[in-house]
């Protein structure tokens, strides 16, 4: 069934187009079109979701659960209210076109769309309209859902969700509570490998304390232990555990922030209010655990090598050595001397084979030993500027700790200007006897190894710097080369010097031999071992705000936490009046978090039988980061209505199950932003391994293969002060010397390329594109613009380039005037069948390597071609039709009704060339005389090189540039080179 042309026109322009569209669009949903079958379950053939209409024509295939599965995912797309600006579908339609080319190969191609709908802005929405956030959110769902539907999306809607749903909610805790009750053994075996380490249900680790295999803390038997005793040992191990945090405290938010969510100058990225490191009770994932296996697992996967690279340094996975170091305390300090918690300072090094240049010490602010080695007083021989103007030290370092606590770890890593203060002890360097000043300074992080540093000036740039500032001295432990400038460090490799005492001796060795000796020797005498380290922290999981999962966890009178059951399952947020956290002045760095949850005492204090009689306990009040929903979702579009398993194992097994191919499982195809290259895809891979490890999934990763899409550029425009103005706004002058001026209300302005969004004012939305030119063109465009992984500008003018194409493939059809079929009768030429096949065999290449700017390209020689011979038989134009189909479906679909088919083009065969028209007729060979290019012969691609000599000698041109010479040698490589060497 077609459009009727008396109610749509005849030519194809935007008012055709949207009737095709939405006639096309109903048609698929009518018929589901892309509904995609499980193995089981309600989605499968005989599910109640899952049985086929069969009186439809439009319908999938019966077959279509027996063919080989297909895998394709977007990352989550946030409902914002301002819908979707012309970038956003840039990566949703790439997926769809190659689903769409998957489906014609014959495959099963699971493809859905989601949303992640809890997170900050709908929070601060509704704190500053008083409007609950569902509310919000599922308008802007509804929006995006309209948007996405003109786009023609091959989406199987059944599959759709949004984090916030009751039923999605319910296993996003189940999933927190599996990782809750599990700990990471590291005597497991993980995948079924010789790899060591696997999370274990924490029973595993209670009946090991229980039987005594494992001794607790003190030695007391674990039945002796009250049950706040248990848990506060199990917190060490739990994967999920509750913890004094180092965090990123914003008071003027109210609420704990992510690293993303603080710029680089320490500010709140929402609102721009200081952001203070504090040490905050919060809920932590022990992600540190997987560190190996997140690496490792790397080289199974098929991701940008700069992805990949990006994680690897975020692990950031070091070997080293940890040196324990005497401690010389202060004359007096804070705490009496004997009274000294630990005679050492455990420090970390990658170069411990400088331990001889090694002239101070440094603590972070934040490391546990700086009070204990604090003076009282400074030493009259102290330099003013180790003292940093405190009266004492303990004034001046509680000063310090305060201005340190209000920088970002990136502010303090990347500032040139190092300061610091001097506790007033001293620490030994074992290698050289010499007493060394342990100082306090910002540039080390807590976060990192110990905290705590061995300073080596001459080989480390920061402590170079370091050690000027305050004049401390260096002493070169490695050779620089004769050029190297005496008054900088040198970081470079070389034989060691300076570095030899009475027991040891490095000098002339190599790093790395250097490294294992005196590692070697230090492990001797109790002071050293050899230790990897991780710049990765396990991950923070609270957020003081209203709209995220409530945590399924209740404290008892002790504040121990305890797991609620399965069946209570959802905790469902509770209403409220008011959706604010406590807010506090912006410099209240020690103010505590307040959130909105805690006020409503009838939710957070509750009482319930859990297994030994009803008791009071107190909820939760801080909420899930919005990173929980999006770190299992492709579990969930694989079974999304099962309400007994996270996962049916069929189903996952089908989906994402290990192949020869992705050897750990996963979707076959993920495709986003590089701006979640790093936390995202972290998060989410560590959530599905411990569910792999504790049996749920048959998959240890998630993605099998990523690919980044690129950004759509377009023109941004800033007035006189820098601020950004609407750039549809803003009207071209050209002025009387030819230049081209910008101009908005009056005033002149400076235009720039920006990423296209709301921030640079320079949105363009797709439902004006619909209007104008429809979606198949819209489509099209964006498809043509350029490779997926690549930034591309927009430019609205050139759609028109990609609605031209569309118009001659229609008219290769239709007439335009009578809407009767212009379809030739009988076969193509030979020059057509062989411009068609190699278009199909260059489009199938295309397709199968996401290059559909180029198979767009071919699509067009082919159209252009057809259109010049006055037009096209059904043997071009069917092969045409299916190849246009992933790109412009709509148009696809009216075509392939026009060809007399009275089924879908969804599941067509997509076309193969026939090789006898891929072969070339004729091949250039270039004819060179002393190598200079004579002449150039059009010859057979499968011509000898006896032949191919014979024509070279017998060319007039040849025969003119040897002039009578004879010929001393020649060289054939055919069919494309003959080179004629004449006598000298």
């Amino acid at each position: 069934m077609t459009t009727n042309p008396e109610e749509a026109g005849f030519r194809y322009d935007a008012s055709l187009a949207e009737k095709i569209e939405e006639s096309w669009q109903q048609r698929w949903e009518e018929a589901g079109t892309y509904h995609t079958p499980n193995p089981t379950g309600d989605l499968s053939p005989s599910g109640d979701l899952g049985r086929l209409d069969t009186a439809s024509p439009y319908g999938p295939p019966e077959d279509l659960s027996e063919r080989d599965s297909l895998y394709i995912m977007d990352m989550f797309p946030y409902p914002s209210g301002a819908g979707l600006h012309v970038g956003h579908p840039l990566g949703y339609l790439a997926t769809d076109v190659y689903g769409r080319y998957q489906r014609m190969r014959g495959r099963n191609v699971m493809h859905a769309l989601s949303y992640d709908a809890f997170g900050l802005p709908a929070d601060l929405y509704a704190v500053q309209t008083g409007q609950h956030p569902r509310i919000t959110t599922n308008a802007n769902i509804a929006n995006m859902k309209k948007q996405l539907r003109r786009l023609g999306l091959a989406h199987d809607a059944r599959r759709s969700f949004a984090t916030t749903d009751d039923e999605y909610v319910k296993w996003t805790q189940w999933v927190f509570l599996q990782i809750f009750n599990s700990w990471y053994d590291p005597e497991a075996t993980a995948d079924g490998e010789s790899a060591t380490g696997a999370a274990r249900p924490i029973s595993t680790l209670i009946e090991q304390f229980a039987s005594g295999a494992r001794p607790t803390p003190d030695g007391r038997d674990w039945s002796q232990l009250s049950r706040a005793e248990q848990e506060r040992i199990l917190q060490d191990y739990r994967l999920a555990y509750v913890s004094e945090s180092p965090v990123n405290w914003c008071p003027g938010l109210g609420t704990v922030l992510a690293n993303e969510e603080v710029t680089a100058e320490g500010l709140s990225e929402r609102g721009n209010f200081p952001v203070y490191t504090r040490r905050l009770r919060q809920w932590n994932m022990r992600i540190t655990a997987y560190a190996d296996r997140l690496i490792d697992d790397l080289d199974a996967l098929d991701w940008p090598s700069a992805v990949r690279t990006m994680q690897v340094n975020w692990i950031g996975r070091s070997k080293g050595a940890l040196l324990r170091l005497p401690v010389v305390p202060a004359a007096a300090t804070a705490a009496e001397a004997d009274s000294t918690a630990d005679e050492f300072i455990e420090v970390y090094t990658t170069r411990p084979d400088t331990l001889f240049g090694a002239t101070y010490l440094v603590l972070s602010p934040e490391h546990p030993q700086v009070a204990e080695l604090t003076g009282e007083h400074w030493d009259d021989e102290v330099p003013q500027r180790w003292r940093g103007g405190g009266a004492t030290p303990a004034e001046a370092i509680a000063a310090y700790q305060r201005e340190a606590a209000a920088k970002t770890d990136a502010d303090r890593q990347q500032s040139r200007e190092k300061t610091g203060i001097f506790t007033g002890s001293y620490a030994v360097n074992p290698a050289t006897g010499q007493e060394i000043p342990i100082f306090v300074a910002d540039y080390v992080l807590m976060g990192y190894g110990t905290g705590a540093i061995m300073a080596v000036p001459a080989e480390d740039a920061r402590d170079w710097e370091f050690a000027k500032e305050f004049g401390l001295p260096y002493i070169r432990t490695v050779q620089p080369p004769a050029d190297h400038d005496e008054d900088s460090p040198y970081t470079g490799i070389g034989r060691m010097i300076n570095s030899a005492n009475e027991s040891i001796d490095i000098n002339g060795l190599e790093i790395d031999e250097a490294k294992a000796k005196i590692t070697q020797w230090l492990a001797d005498q109790g002071m050293a071992r050899e230790s990897t380290q991780y710049r990765l922290r396990d991950w923070l999981f609270s957020r003081q705000r209203y709209w995220g999962e409530p945590f399924p966890i209740v404290y008892d009178e002790a504040g121990t936490p305890i797991a609620l059951p399965d069946e209570m399952l959802p905790v469902e947020l509770p209403e409220v009046d008011d959706f604010a956290p406590r807010t506090f002045a912006a410099d209240d760095a020690d103010s505590q978090p307040e959130p909105a949850l805690g006020r409503n005492r009838d939710w957070v204090e509750v009482e319930l039988d859990l297994g030994d009689g009803p008791k009071k306990y107190h909820r939760e009040t801080n909420t899930m980061p919005n990173w929980a929903g999006s770190s299992w979702y492709q579990l969930r579009y694989a079974d999304p209505h099962n309400d007994a398993l996270v996962v049916d194992p069929e189903n996952e097994a089908y989906w994402m199950g290990p192949r020869e191919s992705k050897p750990r499982g996963g979707a076959d195809l993920y495709v986003g932003g590089a701006e979640h290259s790093v936390l995202h895809l972290l998060y989410a891979r560590f959530w599905h391994k411990v569910l792999h490890d504790l049996g749920h999934v048959s998959s240890s990763e998630p993605f099998h293969r990523l690919v980044n899409q690129g950004y759509i550029q377009a023109y941004a425009y800033t007035d006189s002060r820098g601020v950004y103005v609407p750039a549809a706004e803003v009207e071209e002058r050209t002025e009387e010397n030819g230049e081209l001026t910008f101009w908005y209300q009056g005033e002149q302005v400076n235009r720039e390329y920006g990423k296209i969004g709301k921030s640079l004012k320079n949105s363009v939305l797709p439902d004006e594109m619909y209007d104008a030119y429809g979606a198949d063109t819209f489509r099209v465009y964006e498809m043509s613009m350029g490779p997926i992984e690549q930034a591309r500008p927009w430019e609205t003018r050139a759609v028109v380039g990609a609605h031209r194409f569309l118009q001659r493939v229609w008219r290769l059809a239709v007439d335009e005037t009578t809407g009767e079929s212009v379809i030739r009768e009988g076969s193509a030429d030979s020059v057509t069948l062989k411009v068609l096949n190699q278009v199909i065999d260059g489009v199938r290449d295309d397709m199968e390597n996401l290059r559909f700017n180029t198979a767009i390209s071919k699509l067009i020689v082919l159209t252009n071609h057809a259109t010049k011979q006055g037009g096209a038989t059904r043997d071009v134009l069917e092969p045409l039709t299916i190849m246009l189909s992933p790109f412009a479906p709509h148009m696809a679909e009216e075509l392939w009704a026009k060809l007399g088919h009275d089924s879908t083009v969804t599941y067509a065969a997509f076309p193969e060339a026939d090789p006898q028209y891929l072969v070339a007729d004729q091949v250039t060979c270039v004819i060179q005389v002393k190598g200079k290019v004579r002449a150039r012969l059009e010859v057979d691609p499968e011509i000898s090189e006896a032949e191919l000599e014979r024509l070279a000698l017998e060319s007039p041109n040849a025969i003119k540039a040897l002039d009578g010479a004879g010929v001393r040698k020649i060289i054939v490589r055919a069919p494309k080179l003959v080179n004629i060497v004449p006598d000298a």
